[in-house]
């Protein structure tokens, strides 16, 4: 039944502004109707208050099970804090786990989004962010750097799926990003529009290669980065090229594609055209993070609702959610990810 009402939804993601909805928000989100939603730190007070947060979300859209998105890898993105949530390592910990026995690696990163999911369902949250499959260069901006899972494209597609299944065994969906990666730019896309001038075939062997492995994945979520080698002018976001030639033929990713945040500097034009811009080029849905009203009904200006391939792959996404979780003891796996990791985030 949810599927069905789904299909009237708008094709975004919408965040909002505090704690608790406002009278505007409740309005605005009954009218347009957003698939989903995105939590930050400004909407976490504490696990009481997040539940009704995200139960008053989706009676916004009358979905029962509407996505809601979170950031949470651990380091230094995550929007759950102590003291009522716990610490998670960034993608690189797990990496630098055991060299000698890379199964080691991959069973605890599977075992910390385990958790992770485990914290987030308890929460009323069904997407995380997570894994980052962006494989970073040396000389590359600090906006991946420990997020990353390791150097190579081998380890960071290894522990990126080790990640992603931990997080499907507990009811929440993953989103691989930044597709087609991120690793190369020399800025951070938040601030500026990054640029990479990499070959064509550097990038397929290296860059794209993660997400190539994980391209079954549910969800994934666009780099905000110009490749000279594929679009002179446009990043992957807004690229037709990007998303039709690399995101959905070589990489061979046909699941639900989701740009980045739209509020982000690396776009340029009024939000309206942000949103038309990315959906053009064949993103499923747009997101926009940040809260604001003003910012919020521009996009939704530029957004209808959800395209024919849009609504298959919305329904083959919430059909990866399990409806029972696997069997799970937390004390005992608190008890070995904390012995992993000598209790530094316990």
């Amino acid at each position: 039944m949810s599927l069905l009402m789904g299909a009237s939804s708008s094709a975004a993601i919408l965040g909002c502004a505090g704690t608790t909805l406002t009278a505007e928000e409740v309005a605005l989100f009954r009218d347009v109707k957003p698939w989903g939603f995105i939590l930050f730190k400004r909407n976490i007070a504490d696990p009481n208050q997040v539940r009704a947060l995200t139960a008053a979300l989706r009676e916004t859209v009358g979905r029962p099970d509407a996505p809601i998105l979170i950031d949470q890898e651990g380091g230094r993105v995550a929007r759950l804090q102590p003291p009522h949530w716990r610490i998670y390592p960034p993608g690189r910990a797990y990496g630098q786990l055991v060299a000698n026995d890379p199964l080691v690696a991959r069973e605890i990163t599977r075992l910390g989004s385990r958790l992770i999911a485990h914290d987030l369902l308890s929460l009323g949250i069904n997407v995380d962010c997570v894994p980052v499959l962006d494989v970073p260069d040396p000389k590359g901006h600090e906006i991946i750097g420990d997020r990353a899972y390791g150097d190579t494209p081998e380890q960071v597609a290894t522990l990126g799926r080790a990640a992603a299944e931990g997080l499907l065994a507990g009811g929440v969906l993953p989103i691989i990003k930044h597709i087609p990666g991120h690793g190369r730019a020399m800025s951070d896309s938040h601030l500026e529009l990054p640029v990479v001038k990499a070959k064509l075939d550097e990038l397929d062997k290296r860059d794209f290669a993660p997400f190539r492995v994980l391209s079954d994945m549910p969800m994934a979520m666009t780099a905000h980065v110009v490749y000279t080698a594929i679009d002179r002018k446009n990043p992957a976001t807004t690229s037709k090229k990007a998303i039709k030639k690399i995101i959905r033929e070589s990489i061979g990713f046909d699941g639900l594609l989701m740009s980045d945040d739209l509020s982000m500097k690396a776009l340029s034009g009024d939000f309206k055209q942000r949103a038309k811009d990315s959906l053009s080029a064949g993103c499923d849905v747009v997101l926009h993070c940040n809260g604001d009203m003003g910012e919020m009904k521009a996009v939704m200006s530029g957004v209808g609702k959800l395209g024919k391939e849009a609504r298959r792959r919305a329904q083959v996404v919430m059909g990866r959610l399990v409806k029972v979780p696997e069997p799970f003891d937390v004390a005992e796996a608190r008890a070995r990810f904390d012995a992993a990791f000598d209790g530094k985030y316990a």
